[in-house]
């Protein structure tokens, strides 16, 4: 078990469950798509926020960053954190058939995974242990997706989408949920260094691929 201080937003009580077997601290439900409609938890978790600052961990499914998106809309960036998981695909042990887009959702996965990716998020662990990365001095910048082909380019989607399956983050994220993602996860210099690599990564294969 670890100590959070912020409090933690998942979408249903299932993951709300899940988490509870990693997590001593406080854990809100969104109720799914309730949160649209529900001003009362939405006052909540602004409230929340002011106190103790908020991570929030959704599914990786286009309704996960739809509720992401609602939240991020009403309060402020500076009381937010933004926890991903990786795209697994699966199904849940309680689930007759998988999900419309085939991906675990957070009641799916992994404790060991739920952990990285709540200290990823930079959130504030009792007994100072520190994220793996977050929080950087420096931030990664639109203009260095642009000089790493990410953005401007005919194919940045794709380049996109192959870098965001080397670092497991979700692949329905934007251009702009990206680059949120990973100034939440990296340091400037960590994340260029990745970002080259998985680039030469994705030229060999396709070198490998035309010699065939």
């Amino acid at each position: 078990m670890i100590q959070v201080k912020e409090a933690i937003v998942v979408e249903g009580r299932y993951d709300k469950s899940r988490l509870s077997s990693l997590v001593d601290g406080v854990i809100i439900e969104t109720r799914g798509f309730g949160i649209f409609r529900d001003r009362e938890r939405m006052g909540l978790l602004r409230r929340l926020a002011r106190e103790r600052g908020l991570v929030v961990l959704t599914d990786s499914d286009g309704a996960g960053f739809l509720i992401r998106s609602k939240i991020s809309a009403c309060i402020p960036p500076g009381q937010l954190k933004h926890a991903y998981i990786p795209d697994v695909y699966g199904k849940e042990r309680r689930k007759r058939r998988p999900s419309k887009e085939g991906k675990l959702g957070v009641e799916g996965i992994p404790l060991p995974v739920l952990r990285d990716a709540l200290l990823r998020a930079g959130a504030q662990v009792q007994g100072g242990e520190a994220p793996e990365s977050g929080g950087p001095a420096e931030k990664v910048t639109k203009a260095d997706f642009y000089e790493l082909g990410l953005s401007g380019r005919p194919d940045s989607g794709g380049r996109r989408l192959a870098l965001q399956k080397a670092l497991g983050l979700p692949e329905r994220l934007s251009a702009n949920g990206l680059l949120q993602a990973v100034n939440a996860l990296y340091g400037r210099e960590e994340f260029i260094r990745l970002a080259q690599r998985a680039a030469a990564a994705g030229e060999k294969e396709d070198a490998e691929d035309g010699a065939e």
